[in-house]
């Protein structure tokens, strides 16, 4: 390759091209290299610093949480033929691979009560970002409500994501740990896109998505919600108070914490809507024999046309993970996702009791909650987290990293994992504390 390029040798190449004043000319001061062997100790000496949940009782969520998942799960997604995550692009994707999407997309459906989903999408951040910019996309209109009661992390990336498009971010209070209505209400107008609330949301406590529905399809907005997917086994789906986009998180169905990924993004919408929803989408036909078949549908969106005309540049979708929700919601059936649901419901209520009874956390609200609650502690979230670590507990979440008004609250977690042995052994050590 020198030869036809004309250079004597790689110095020569690079030389003419960078300035000598731009030249690195020392010697790089790196350690020297280790065999295979000696790498694979230094690897596994590393990774045992971290703790992870086998050794420690988790009472951490916030988005990421500690669910079981059956085994038939990993068993499932292990198989060479589903171990690539790479999304199909053409027409010719083998037909069990676009069966399985079909089926993920079906039961997408059937939990959020929506007519339509797609393939999935990155993760819950993204999928509240991409039913903002389709909410616009529909309406034409350009001011987007979210409510402080969304996960913060979930709003950051929908500031991030609108930052140049001419779209206007409106945040709206919470009152008594939901978001307050009358709020939203007032900052309606004809401009307004969507209304962003969650369900359950950041906190824990179930919105009152009728209420808030009525008050944006007044005035011609739509209503987004971003779901936890577990909750939708026990509580009414979106679906049937009038939301006209469903998102969220679906890494409880079947995916472990994993140290914060790999993640999964529900999208779902009315069928009135599916030409402006981002991504892919799985239809099923016939061919030329008659016979059920699965296909790549409405791509023409993205990675087939100008840029700038696309109603979304998501061009991907989390294949896998998303296959993992399937084979979990496939495995726990309608029966099986209610009582998960059940068993985090009167988990967290017992946790939640005991804690205010029996030692100096108070409630800082009275409104119903799902799995989540927040405490209001008597000494900093940081000191106390700290010293249930030290008891092999994960603490919960300093809501005052997010919310300044919430210093000293924390936010705690109850999955069905947790045994009443382990919720006695958090209540001991509060008690301590």
């Amino acid at each position: 390759m020198l030869g036809v390029i004309g250079a004597d040798n790689v110095d020569e190449l690079f030389n003419k091209q960078i300035p000598e004043s731009a030249r690195f000319d020392a010697e790089l001061n790196l350690p020297k290299g280790l065999s295979e062997q000696e790498v694979t100790t230094l690897l596994e000496k590393m990774a045992a610093e971290n703790r992870s949940l086998k050794e420690l009782v988790c009472f951490l969520g916030a988005g990421i949480y500690d669910h079981y998942v059956p085994a038939v799960v990993e068993s499932v997604i292990s198989k060479p033929e589903f171990v690539t995550t790479y999304t199909p692009y053409q027409a010719e994707a083998s037909q069990g691979l676009l069966q399985s999407i079909y089926e993920y997309q079906s039961l997408v459906c059937d939990l959020t009560g929506m007519e339509v989903s797609n393939a999935s999408l990155y993760d819950g951040g993204t999928a509240v970002s991409e039913a903002a910019l389709m909410a616009s996309s529909v309406t034409g209109r350009t001011k987007v409500l979210v409510s402080q009661a969304v996960h913060p992390n979930y709003r950051a990336v929908l500031r991030t994501y609108l930052f140049g498009r001419g779209i206007e971010i409106t945040e709206t209070n919470y009152k008594n740990g939901v978001t307050d209505v009358e709020a939203i209400k007032d900052k309606l107008d004809e401009q307004t896109a969507c209304v962003i609330v969650q369900y359950p949301n950041f906190f824990g406590c179930i919105e009152s998505l009728a209420d808030i529905a009525d008050a944006a399809h007044a005035v011609g907005a739509l209503l987004v919600v971003s779901a936890d997917p577990i909750a939708l086994g026990l509580i009414k789906p979106p679906g049937r108070f009038g939301a006209d986009i469903v998102v969220g998180e679906a890494q409880a169905l079947g995916l472990p914490p994993s140290f914060g990924g790999p993640l999964l993004g529900i999208f779902a919408c009315r069928k009135e809507h599916v030409w402006k929803m981002p991504g892919r989408l799985v239809g099923a036909t016939v061919d030329a024999d008659g016979r059920r078949a699965y296909t790549l549908t409405l791509q023409a969106r993205e990675q087939h046309i100008r840029r700038e005309k696309a109603t979304s540049n998501i061009c991907t979708n989390q294949a896998l993970a998303a296959l993992a929700a399937t084979v979990y919601l496939s495995a726990m059936g309608a029966d099986g996702l209610r009582h998960t649901a059940e068993l985090c419901f009167h988990k967290a209520h017992y946790a939640q009791s005991q804690l205010i009874n029996k030692t100096e956390c108070e409630a800082p609200w009275s409104t119903p909650f799902f799995k989540e609650f927040v405490v209001r502690l008597s000494k900093s979230a940081a000191e106390t987290n700290e010293k249930l670590l030290r008891r092999g507990i994960l603490g919960g979440l300093d809501l005052g990293r997010y919310y300044p008004e919430l210093e000293g609250h924390m936010l705690l977690c109850v999955t069905e994992k947790r045994t009443r042995e382990e919720i006695d052994r958090l209540l001991e050590a509060f008690a301590e504390l």
